[in-house]
């Protein structure tokens, strides 16, 4: 690549991370504090951005595709990692795949993963690279034919009647399926479609990121008060 041509992309690569950036400084003031005496999920530990995640974003519904293939990437990325590894490294992510720009991600080449494979603020790995690249493309399709990802994604959150099935809170961790019925089927037909990393336990992580399921324990804050009325379908 010409130097000149190098410097428009980063450029442009910089530009679209700048939104997202300010939203995640933006939710990480909001949250993050292990002693503010409030119950939460065990998982969260103390780690300032678990519990950042935890308060701002985990079971939050989503239905935003840029967001929604954020967190696609990040949970196929987190596997066989700690969830704390990825978000320590997100902002790295969102700068090296253009600011979760799903058409440019779909457009990268082979110089693109070559600079991924030597970028050491990601995860540095070619078949997962290679799977998001793949998967951006895939998502342009879904993207094509149900209008926008979020629809397709948020009718598997579904009953066949169109009514949410409902499930009680879990009371403790050991009560949080790691996949469902949902999550296999949804695996299967993503697959089907041409994504890759998306077993059914990373699509239920998915599915518990972007709020389809809500799995905080009874007792976390964010817990759902028994009797709250489900979303809507988008």
């Amino acid at each position: 690549m010409a130097e000149s041509g190098r410097v428009d992309t980063m450029a442009a690569r910089t530009d679209a991370t700048g939104a997202w950036s300010d939203r995640m400084s933006a939710r990480e003031d909001q949250g993050g504090d292990a002693d503010d005496g409030r119950p939460r999920c065990p998982w969260t530990g103390r780690d300032p951005l678990m519990v950042a995640y935890h308060d701002r974003e985990w079971g939050v519904p989503c239905h935003d595709d840029r967001e929604l293939f954020e967190r696609l990437v990040l949970e196929g990325f987190q596997a066989g990692l700690s969830w704390s590894t990825i978000l320590r490294k997100r902002p790295a992510f969102a700068v090296a795949f253009a600011g979760w720009d799903v058409a440019r991600v779909a457009a990268f080449g082979p110089d693109d993963v070559a600079r991924l494979l030597a970028d050491p603020g990601i995860v540095r790995n070619r078949a997962k690279v290679a799977a998001t690249i793949a998967n951006a493309a895939a998502f342009r399709v879904v993207q094509g034919e149900w209008g926008s990802f979020d629809r397709y994604l948020w009718s598997w959150a579904w009953s066949p009647t169109g009514a949410p099935a409902p499930r009680p809170a879990p009371a403790t961790m050991a009560d949080v399926p790691a996949l469902t019925p949902e999550s296999t089927a949804l695996s299967k037909d993503l697959r089907r479609r041409g994504f890759g990393f998306v077993g059914p336990t990373i699509c239920y992580a998915l599915m518990q990121s972007v709020g389809m399921v809500d799995d905080h324990v009874v007792g976390c804050f964010r817990a759902a008060p028994e009797g709250t009325p489900t979303p809507e379908m988008p």
